[in-house]
């Protein structure tokens, strides 16, 4: 059986940052594979709600946007990538509308149509360009359907990497010397076998790592492969401390971490207690309109002093028309849960939702190893800082996709094809019989990530999450040395990854910044220059 594809570039993740990868590049013929852990629509990009930050109004400005950001980021956001990100944002809009993704408008006094914008917490103006609210679904459904029709594009479903093949992990197979990316071994999680790729260029489009924690707002698919995989490889990781909660996930026993748009808040949605008395105000002047990191902490600071379960998001005030018109997805989906929001207020938590730090890249989405690029959410890229601005994240997947296109085929002439690569050997390796260690350590992970290494953290707290850490990264690798591999293994594998370079980023900074708030040190030390957090393996 033929368990070898070569291809010039293979693109890892098909979401927003890797289709649209793949689509700039599919016009100069060069043959692409696009991998996906899942279903093509099961990345993080398809259930984003909120939308695009781009600058349109004729009150805004692009300095304005930079502005906003480099305030959210919390000192630590490269001013340079900042505004190269900000600038391609109306191209951005532009080229997304070229692939026939359809944006929410609205009617103007002179009978015109321009597009409607979205204003969330921690933008100064309405910036935000979306679909309804699922501005994710509309632009994921749109790339995949360019695509499936382009012939220079093939997509494998349900194959999920186990490897990345380098020069220097191919050891006496490779004698060149130099350190570059070769392929990828791939699990065939349909057939249950492990293929390898080869490829001039490899792109890791993998996503966060947000499910290393018990709640997230993330799919099940966002487990921090493209991380792990590049930090095995020899990558350096910054930033990982910076994972942001989303403040309103939907508290619902059988809710399975739906998302309620920070969209809510934008537009005129007010957090209260089960009293219906407000708190916002008390923590900062901009209320519900604050940063990510400042709403998700006053959250929990009052369900944690209240002992309660969760605090509510109340839109009612404003009209049937105007909720079911701007929020049709939320109203639907609280529907079935018994909740009308046109009624009463949204029951909310925080939940893990996306990962600020990741793979360090420079300006062109390059990464320590040659011809390894990492674009989207698995990439430290400089924008995000010490915590996220709302909808910044689909701004960075287009426009880093696109620094990737212009570097990689500036030089893909000049990159040789790999050697033939060695196949998979699991000649020494059985079917396992205690799945329940596999479960039973995913379990373990989660809870005691979200227990000492969530929203607030302390020293002891960190301290006794990697004591855990240890013990873990034992079995698992004794596990993983003895067994056949499978999806869960794998994503296990790489969680316990993640985790522990959060740990060790959280424990290196001695201060509170952005999403990183510590108890034994909750003051900033702006007595220094704010300094990123970089491990090197």
């Amino acid at each position: 059986m033929i368990t070898s594809e070569n291809y010039d570039i293979l693109i890892i993740g098909s979401g927003g940052a890797g289709l649209s990868l793949a689509l700039q590049l599919a016009d100069h013929g060069i043959q692409i594979a696009v991998l996906s852990k899942f279903a093509l629509t099961a990345g993080s990009t398809y259930y984003a709600q909120g939308g695009i930050s781009a600058v349109f109004d004729a009150e805004d400005s692009i300095e304005s946007h930079i502005e906003d950001t480099l305030d959210a980021g919390a000192g630590l956001c490269n001013p340079e990538i900042v505004r190269l990100t900000v600038t391609h944002g109306k191209e951005s809009i532009d080229w997304l509308r070229k692939q026939g993704v359809v944006f929410t408008e609205e009617q103007t006094k002179s009978g015109d149509k321009k597009l409607h914008l979205n204003r969330e917490g921690g933008h100064s103006h309405r910036r935000i360009v979306h679909t309804d609210d699922a501005t994710g679904k509309a632009v994921s459904l749109s790339l995949i359907d360019r695509a499936q029709e382009h012939p220079s594009i093939d997509l494998f479903e349900h194959h999920n990497v186990v490897e990345l093949i380098t020069s220097a992990s191919l050891g006496k197979y490779y004698k060149n010397g130099d350190k570059r990316i070769l392929g990828a071994y791939v699990l065939d999680t349909k057939k249950q076998m492990v293929k390898t790729f080869s490829a001039r260029v490899v792109v890791l489009a993998t996503g966060g790592a947000s499910k290393v924690y018990l709640y997230s707002t993330n799919p099940q698919s966002a487990t921090g492969d493209g991380i792990a995989l590049a930090w095995r490889s020899g990558c350096r990781i910054s930033n990982m401390e910076f994972m942001q909660f989303h403040p309103t996930c939907l508290y619902h026993p059988n809710a399975q971490s739906f998302l309620i748009s920070e969209a809510v808040r934008g537009e005129g949605g007010k957090l209260i207690l089960a009293d219906g008395s407000s708190f916002m105000q008390h923590f900062d002047p901009r209320a519900e309109l604050a940063p990510r990191d400042i709403v998700a902490r006053a959250i929990d600071h009052e369900i944690k002093k209240r002992g309660i379960d969760c605090v509510y998001l109340d839109i009612s005030h404003k009209s049937d028309a105007f909720i079911k018109k701007h929020f049709p997805t939320i109203h639907q989906q609280c529907l079935k849960f018994g909740i009308d929001i046109t009624k009463q207020p949204i029951p909310v938590v925080p939940a893990a939702h996306y990962t600020c730090g990741g793979v360090l890249t420079d300006s062109y989405a390059r990464t320590d190893i040659a011809n390894l690029y990492a674009i989207g959410e698995v990439a430290s890229t400089g924008l995000h800082g010490a915590n996220r601005m709302a909808s910044n994240s689909l701004l960075e997947c287009l426009v880093f996709a696109n620094r990737a296109c212009e570097d990689i085929l500036k030089n893909l002439a000049s990159i040789t094809a790999p050697p033939i690569l060695p196949q998979w050997d699991e000649s020494q390796v059985s079917d396992s019989d205690e799945e329940v260690v596999v479960s039973h350590n995913w379990n373990e992970l989660r809870h005691f990530m979200w227990d000492y290494v969530g929203i607030v953290r302390s020293n002891k707290r960190l301290s006794r999450a990697m004591n855990r850490i240890e013990l873990l990264k034992k079995e698992i690798t004794e596990y993983y040395s003895h067994f056949r591999v499978t999806s869960d293994l794998l994503e296990l594998r790489n969680l316990v990854i993640v985790a522990e370079l959060i740990i060790r980023c959280a424990q290196q900074r001695t201060e509170s910044r952005g999403l990183h708030y510590t108890l034994d040190y909750p003051e900033a030390d702006n007595s220094h220059q704010p300094k990123n957090t970089i491990l090197s393996p």
